[in-house]
């Protein structure tokens, strides 16, 4: 029950035919002042004439935002399928989807979204799922636009209660709220300045992570000094207790877990969202209010994280000395590696993505080349047996109660829309629960992984998907998406946004970069800090894979990534303008050298490097999007961000863009697309995202000379 800081990255699509591009000489940009600043790290004096766009209070950067939103969207409304293709991904849209049920007490809890629910909604139904349940919440009633998300939930052992979290406009603090399960009703409980943070249950409370209200701007002032609370029902949150604190390591963060049964509480450190983490323990069945919790490891060169306690026992996964992971049993008042008992070993081939416990057996995920895989085991490691899933794809859930007999999960890939399944302990059956009906035949697409070769030799996967019977003639319209950081791995996943793009005769391509989890903590150390220009050096490899294995060329291939994935997009393109026809980066990383004074900037530092020290310094300049545009011909760009961004704060993208239109030598188009009461991705609302979509779909047809053929 870890709890980790939640990079988010969408993974989407693109489209074809023909038509006369605007003629984007005629655009006029908005003059953006430029200011003398520089500073100076370790004798090098770097300009910074954009810093004033950092400050999101200012009326100046208000009204540039403005400025800026005009231009961009005077030139998509030119666009005359523009409308057409917003038409088209809200019919796609509309179909009904689930997730997967799983019990409380006596009670099934699902989420549901008709089709274009701005939200979807929490039901609940008792005794078993057969989609009668009744609404528990809605969080489409929490806002008229649909711009407050539900977060997450969590219920008291009796199933009683439950605490949520929601989140307005897309910003990452979360305030939290309780519900009695019964009446639907909510208490008076409320909690504020709670981010990445979980509920977990003791008695008639629970802990929470909370940071003190910020004295600047909330969407970019740092956010340090994380501290856990216990929250009692009923009382104020003047009144909660602080229950853990680090006043001498005030950069670390902290979530808190409880085991199934409430004894013990569990106390997570994380020096970086990249690192590894410490982690303590106190038994709270024997305890006194003097009582402080006991480290259990030192941090943070490796992750560890409580599945549960088995008695006064806990099993643990973890990457100690297993780069893969393994499931081990482990003594907390004597945790060194001689007293472990091994349950589950490291496999040398595939990472040990996840082991839930659940109807009194062990779930093990895997990783086999990027695709995920199911096994059963019973509670000494013994491999009972693997479950049969559709294909190749991705699949989640197998979480549940000890006692439970049936479980349910989901299972996607490509072409597979989100299936819910319901999966039999005993026998091992699964059947078909909730099976969306998307307007597209999946037996017209087909998906490959081909392996192809990074700059240095190292053998990358990517995956490829088409419409079968595609020519490979070099004129096909293509998206090439990737992340490549902090461990995080991108799997086969379905999304209806891709539709638009292989309907039209594109290709979609995913490659599994350095710096991602796909292959284990190895693979994820050879994108990072020192490293990073590998994953730069993955990612140009696979653009020039697809045009020499003729699936694209240069004219027709666009390239998009978010977050991470933006600095990855941003970077490219200063290295390689040639290859790509249109670039999307998305709410990126783009001035390496002050990302750290921003929010939770400074967890990233485990993963790229600190301006702060010499030798990364000069390695992440070297790379830095913001400080390393060149005066060229640029491809056809369109940065997106939002305004209440506080995860990567949209000054990035303001300074990145501001140096683009200054720099930009050709005729292609650089613009940026600022959502308003939108964040970093996660929450947004349906509505939101189709007409986000259909901007950026439009954008990419028309700067190929493709009219789509709708």
């Amino acid at each position: 029950m870890k709890s980790k800081l939640i990079i988010f990255a969408a993974l989407l699509g693109a489209a074809l035919f023909a038509f006369k591009p605007i003629p984007d000489a005629k655009l006029k940009y908005p003059t953006t002042k430029k200011v003398d600043t520089v500073d100076t790290y370790f004798g090098t004096k770097v300009p910074d004439p954009y810093r004033w766009l950092e400050n999101d209070l200012s009326d100046d950067v208000k009204a540039w935002v403005k400025a800026e939103n005009e231009v961009t969207n005077a030139y998509l409304s030119q666009i005359p399928y523009r409308d057409k293709i917003r038409k088209r991904l809200e019919e796609v849209w509309n179909y009904p989807r689930f997730t997967a049920p799983y019990r409380k007490g006596k009670n099934y809890f699902y989420f549901k979204n008709n089709g274009l629910q701005n939200q979807s909604v929490m039901y609940m139904e008792e005794g078993g799922v057969n989609d009668k349940g009744k609404v528990l919440l809605d969080p489409n009633k929490l806002s008229t636009d649909g711009t407050v998300s539900l977060g997450g939930q969590s219920f008291s052992k009796d199933g009683r209660y439950m605490a949520y979290s929601i989140n307005r406009s897309g910003s990452d603090w979360q305030e939290i709220y309780v519900l009695e399960v019964a009446t639907g009703r909510r208490t008076k409980d409320s909690l504020r300045w709670v981010k990445f943070s979980g509920m977990a249950w003791k008695g008639n409370g629970f802990y929470y992570s909370r940071y003190e209200e910020p004295t600047g701007s909330d969407l970019s002032s740092q956010n340090k000094n994380q501290k856990i609370y216990y929250h009692e029902l009923g009382k104020t949150q003047l009144m909660d207790a602080l229950v853990f604190e680090d006043k001498d390591h005030p950069s670390i963060s902290y979530g808190a877990g409880t085991t199934d049964d409430e004894r013990f509480l569990l106390l997570y450190g994380n020096e970086g969202a990249a690192s590894g983490n410490s982690l303590y323990f106190l038994d709270l069945d024997n305890q006194d209010k003097s009582t402080k919790a006991k480290k259990i490891f030192e941090g943070y060169a490796n992750n560890y994280s409580i599945v549960d306690n088995v008695g006064d026992k806990f099993l643990l996964q973890t990457d100690k000395n297993a780069p893969k992971y393994q499931l081990v049993m482990i003594d907390p008042n004597h945790p060194e590696e001689a007293n472990w008992k091994t349950i589950i070993p490291e496999n040398k081939k595939n990472v040990l993505e996840g082991v839930g416990m659940a109807g009194g057996k062990l779930f093990a995920t895997y990783m086999q080349d990027a695709s995920k895989h199911e096994y059963q085991y019973d509670m000494n490691g013994k491999l009972e047996r693997e479950i049969a899933l559709p294909s190749l794809g991705s699949v989640g859930g197998f979480a549940g109660e000890k006692d439970d007999k049936d479980l349910y999960y989901t299972f996607t890939s490509f072409t597979y829309p989100t299936t819910v399944f319901r999966y039999n302990v005993a026998t091992g059956v699964s059947t078909s629960v909730f099976k969306p009906e998307v307007k597209f035949n999946p037996d017209d697409y087909v998906t490959k992984q081909v392996f192809y070769t990074s700059k240095d030799g190292t053998k990358v996967p990517m995956f490829i998907v088409h419409k079968k019977g595609l020519k490979l003639d070099g004129n096909n319209p293509t998206y090439l998406y990737a992340y490549g950081g902090f461990n995080i791995s991108l799997n086969p996943s379905f999304s209806v946004t891709r539709l638009v793009l292989l309907e039209n005769g594109g290709v979609f391509a995913m490659p599994n970069l350095r710096g991602g989890g796909e292959y284990g903590e190895d693979w994820h150390k050879g994108g990072m800090i020192f490293n990073k220009q590998n994953v730069f050096n993955d990612f140009i490899a696979a653009g020039e894979y697809l045009i020499k294995e003729k699936y694209t060329s240069t004219k027709k291939l666009a390239v998009a990534g978010g977050s991470n994935g933006g600095l990855l997009i941003g970077a490219c393109m200063n290295q390689r303008p040639d290859l790509y026809r249109v670039c999307f980066p998305a709410v990126g990383v783009m001035d390496m050298l002050r990302y750290h004074k921003f929010t939770i900037g400074y967890a990233w530092t485990s993963e790229y490097g600190s301006s702060d020290n010499e030798a990364q310094f000069k390695y992440i300049y070297k790379y830095s999007p913001v400080h390393n545009v060149k005066a060229v011909n640029y491809p056809a760009t369109m940065v997106t961000t939002a305004d209440h961004d506080d995860r990567v704060v949209p000054a990035h993208s303001f300074k990145f863009i501001a140096n683009l239109q200054e720099k930009q030598k050709g005729d292609n188009p650089v613009l940026i697309r600022i959502d308003s009461k939108a964040g970093h991705g996660a929450g947004k609302p349906t509505a939101k995202q189709i007409d986000e979509w259909a901007d950026i779909w439009s954008f990419m047809f028309y700067n190929m000379g493709i009219t789509p053929k709708y």
